[in-house]
């Protein structure tokens, strides 16, 4: 089993370049399989899936199934606890974070200490 990856929000800021440009091929790629009309959806897929792998060896991970936000989680400890720094496609930098079990909807803003 591998190891997890566990990030900084510094560390997880520098990454950030490119996990920008693999999560706007990742909306693009996920707006495309939406329409159910397209006649390219396996490629589409098949992109997807080696976009996600991309995040996968960086070490975070994709969370927005419906293509519109682009939200991407990094694993972390915060206050001696596991934690997801998380960022979405609209912010510039990682400034949020969340337990393992709240998800999106518990993030809050990255103490001080951290950053």
């Amino acid at each position: 089993m591998d190891a997890v990856k566990l990030f900084t929000p510094k560390e997880a800021t520098k990454t950030l370049p490119l996990v920008k440009r693999i999560v706007q091929d990742i909306l693009s790629a996920g707006q495309r399989i939406r329409r159910e009309d397209d006649p390219e959806l396996t490629r589409y897929v098949d992109q997807l899936d080696t976009l996600f792998e991309e995040l996968e060896a960086i070490g975070c991970s994709y969370k927005d199934w419906n293509f519109s936000e682009g939200l991407v989680d990094f694993p972390s400890i915060i206050h001696g606890r596991e934690a997801l720094l998380c960022w979405r496609s609209d912010e510039d930098e990682i400034k949020y974070y969340h337990d393992l079990e709240s998800g999106f909807a518990g993030r809050k803003q990255i103490p001080e200490e951290y950053l």
